[in-house]
C-alpha cells in the first residue's frame, strides 16, 4: 500500500482488516494485513471463501477510534433484506492489485450499503473536514446515491446541510457537470452540488478513469471538490469557493455519521465500487491532498482477473448442463424470452439444440467477463431483469450491457463452473423449478433458498449443440 502519510482517521480501505462471512456455514473470520500497514491477506480470504459464497460484514477503521462500517440499518428508505437492512457486498467481487499484491475492494450493487451512525471524531455542525475515496470510475449509475462521507445519525433526511459526502455517478436530478457524466459532486442533503449552486457546473468534467481519486472538503462558508486519475498524474480542482446560498447550507449542520454506498436517508438504488478512503477533522490543504494523490499513484492500482476455472473462448458455441442430482440431463435453454432448463440430447430437434446453445462474447459491460448470445436469435443475450434470467435484444444501453455480463468461476460445488453476475456479484446462475435466476445463497426470494444452492449454481460447460 502507499506510505502512511495520508490524512488521519477515520480510514477504511480494502487492504485493511475486514470480517467476511461464508455462505456454507455462516462462519465469519477476520482478514488481517500481511504486515503492519500493508494489504489485507487476500490469499487467506480466497481460501476461507473457497467452494462457497462470501460477504463482507464489517469494514474496519484503522484510526483506532473504532469507526467500523457495518450493514446499513433501515432509514428513510427501507433496505431490501427482510429486516429492512441493506444487503452486504460480495467479499470477492472487486479484486485489484496494489504494487502487484492482490486485494479486494467493495463492489456495491443497488440495495447494498454500510454505515456507522455512532462514529467518533467526525465533524459535526459547521466544523471543517476533508475526505477522499478511491473508486472504480466505470461502475456507476444515476440512482441515489453512491456516497462516502458524513451523514445523518438517524438514517433519515433531517434537512439541508446535514450531510457532506462524496457522490459519484451521473444523476442529473440536482447538480451536474460537463458532458454526460459520471461526475464527482458533493451530497449536502437535498442536493448534489458540482459548484456554487445545485445546477450545472461546466468546470466539473465527466470522469472516465478506471481508478478515480475523489476529494471533497468543507469548512465555514467554503468547500471544494478535486479529483484525479488514481493510477497516474495529479489532482485537478473543479470547484473551490463559498457554500451554496440556498437555505441550510451556510452554516452547515453536519451530524457525523459515516456512510458508504448510500445516501443519508439510506437511499440505496445506486451502484459503485470503493477501494479505500479517509475522513479527517480539519480542512486539508491542497498540498496535503496532492501528497495523498502521489502516494496513491505509487501504490500502482491495477486490475486483475475476474474469472477462474473454465476458460471460455470468445466466438465459441457452448452448452451449460445442470449438475444437481436428478437434473443432469437438463441444459440452459430458452423458450421465447424465458430462460429455463430443458432436457436436451443428441436426438433432440434442431430447434431445441439451437435454443440450448450459446455463443460466447466478450462481456458487454466488462471485457474481463463474458456475455452469452443466443445461437438461434442472433443479437439477443441472456440478461437478468428483476433477478430472473431472460433473453433480450441488445438495445445498446448501459443497463443491458451490465445485466448481460457474467463472470465464470470454478464451480462452487466442486463440479464445473459457477456463473456470477458482474453487476450483482453475490448472485449466480441458478435453476429453481427449472427456471433460471441470478440467486444469492440465502435471501428473501424463494429462489435464494440455501437448500442445494451449491449444486444448483454449478454447471458443466461443453461444446454447444449447434
Amino acid at each position: 500500500m502507499p506510505p502512511a502519510t495520508r490524512p488521519a482517521s477515520p480510514r477504511i480501505a480494502p487492504h485493511v482488516p475486514c470480517t467476511v462471512k461464508r455462505g456454507s456455514d455462516d462462519t465469519t473470520t477476520d482478514i488481517s494485513p500481511l504486515s503492519a500497514g500493508g494489504v489485507a491477506n487476500a490469499a487467506a480470504q480466497d481460501k476461507f471463501c473457497s467452494s462457497t459464497t462470501c460477504l463482507i460484514t464489517i469494514i474496519y477503521d484503522q484510526s483506532g477510534r473504532g469507526n467500523h462500517l457495518k450493514q446499513a440499518p433501515p432509514g428513510g428508505f427501507k433496505g431490501p433484506e427482510a429486516n429492512g437492512y441493506d444487503n452486504l457486498a460480495s467479499a470477492t467481487g472487486a479484486p485489484v492489485t496494489l504494487n502487484g499484491q492482490k486485494a479486494y475492494g467493495v463492489f456495491m450493487s443497488p440495495g447494498t450499503g454500510y454505515s456507522n451512525n455512532a462514529a467518533s471524531g467526525t465533524a459535526t455542525g459547521d466544523e471543517a473536514e476533508g475526505m477522499y475515496a478511491v473508486l472504480d470510475g466505470t461502475h456507476y449509475n444515476g440512482a441515489c446515491c453512491f456516497d462516502y462521507g458524513n451523514a445523518e445519525v438517524s438514517s433519515t433526511d433531517t434537512g439541508n446541510g446535514h450531510m457532506e459526502a462524496i457522490y459519484y455517478g451521473d444523476n442529473t436530478g440536482w447538480g451536474s457537470g460537463a458532458g454526460s457524466g459520471p461526475w464527482l459532486m458533493a451530497d449536502l442533503e437535498n442536493g448534489l452540488f458540482s459548484g456554487s449552486s445545485s445546477a450545472n457546473n461546466a468546470g466539473d468534467p465527466s470522469l472516465s478513469y478506471r481508478f478515480v481519486n475523489a476529494v471533497l472538503k468543507g469548512g465555514p462558508n467554503k468547500w471544494a471538490i478535486r479529483a484525479g486519475n488514481a493510477a497516474s498524474g495529479s489532482l485537478s480542482t473543479y470547484y473551490s469557493g463559498a457554500r451554496p446560498s440556498a437555505s441550510g447550507y451556510n452554516p452547515m449542520s453536519k451530524e457525523g455519521a459515516i456512510i458508504l454506498g448510500i445516501g443519508g436517508d439510506n437511499s440505496n438504488g445506486a451502484q459503485g465500487t470503493f477501494y479505500e478512503g479517509v475522513m479527517t477533522s480539519g480542512y486539508p490543504t491542497d498540498a496535503t491532498e496532492n501528497s495523498v494523490q502521489a502516494n496513491i499513484v505509487a501504490a500502482k492500482y491495477a486490475t486483475t482477473s475476474l474469472t477462474s476455472g473454465t476458460a471460455l473462448t470468445v466466438g465459441s458455441s457452448i452448452s451449460l448442463r445442470a449438475t444437481t442430482s436428478g437434473y443432469t440431463t437438463r441444459y440452459i435453454a430458452h423458450t421465447g424470452a424465458t430462460i429455463n432448463t430443458q432436457v436436451v440430447s443428441s436426438s433432440s430437434t434442431t430447434a431445441l439444440k439451437q435454443q440450448a446453445s450459446w455463443t460466447v462474447r466478450a462481456g458487454l459491460a466488462n471485457s474481463a467477463c463474458f456475455s452469452f448470445e443466443s445461437v438461434d436469435t442472433p443479437g439477443s443475450f441472456i440478461r437478468h431483469a428483476d433477478f430472473s434470467l431472460v433473453l433480450a435484444a441488445n438495445d445498446g444501453t448501459k443497463l443491458l450491457y451490465e445485466d448481460a455480463t457474467f463472470c465464470p468461476q470454478t464451480g462452487i460445488s466442486g463440479q464445473g463452473s459457477s456463473i456470477r453476475s458482474w453487476s450483482y456479484p453475490t448472485r449466480y446462475f441458478r435453476h429453481y423449478e427449472n427456471t433460471l435466476y441470478i440467486a444469492s445463497n440465502g435471501g428473501v426470494h424463494d429462489f435464494d433458498s440455501a437448500t442445494s444452492f451449491n449444486d444448483d449454481v454449478s454447471w458443466v460447460v461443453s461444446t454447444g449443440f449447434a
